[in-house]
């Protein structure tokens, strides 16, 4: 991984040769922000805000009581993989008042990652609506929360009713390796898309 930061005089060879455009979706509080901060080569950035009472009736907080910040616009992060592959990360906001912004997000995006909590999997149907609606590749990542009762991908994919090629993948947001897994599996799938 090249963790240099971008330098507009660097000879051509240091340049990535391929740049790629990838969303990470998903509900409130199912680790977005973590995902982007745990493989970000760069400082990431981050738009959040502390939860307030204004929130309160509006943003529902079920499973995710201790929450105490939200992403109020999105997160951007970016990972270089050697051959000249670099990832630039743009996670969206969980909440419904925010999806207005998806749209602008989501131009231009290669693929996505829809970020699921197993505990509460009816939070994660408006983010794999929108890409399945815009024919934008997408795999789910069950995000392995400590505590939590643990499903099979074949079990995920069955309780989401998802197409039978859109990948389900286990992972543990918090760890550099589980989360560049993900991104892995989300380039070989938007490849496979492409030219299917």
């Amino acid at each position: 991984m090249n963790s240099a930061a971008y330098d507009p005089t660097a000879p051509a060879e240091d340049l990535p040769a391929h740049t790629l455009k990838i969303l990470v979706a998903g509900g409130f509080g199912v680790g977005k922000t973590t995902l982007v901060g745990a493989v970000s080569e760069i400082r990431p950035l981050r738009t959040e805000e502390v939860l307030t009472d204004a929130s309160v009736g509006v943003d529902d907080l079920g499973g995710v009581e201790r929450k105490t910040t939200t992403t109020v616009a999105m997160d951007f992060g970016r990972l270089t993989f050697t051959g000249g592959v670099r990832l630039y990360l743009f996670g969206t906001p969980g909440q419904e008042r925010f999806w207005f912004m998806w749209d602008q997000i989501a131009y231009g995006a290669v693929g996505a990652i829809v970020l699921v909590d197993t505990r509460r999997l009816p939070t994660s149907f408006a983010s794999i609506d929108f890409f399945e609606n815009r024919g934008i590749p997408f795999v789910v990542a069950a995000n392995v929360f400590d505590g939590a009762r643990r499903y099979t991908p074949e079990q995920i994919a069955d309780a989401l009713d998802l197409d039978p090629d859109v990948p389900v993948v286990l992972c543990d947001v918090r760890h550099y390796d589980s989360a560049k897994n993900v991104l892995i599996r989300l380039v070989e799938h938007a490849l496979q898309s492409a030219t299917a």
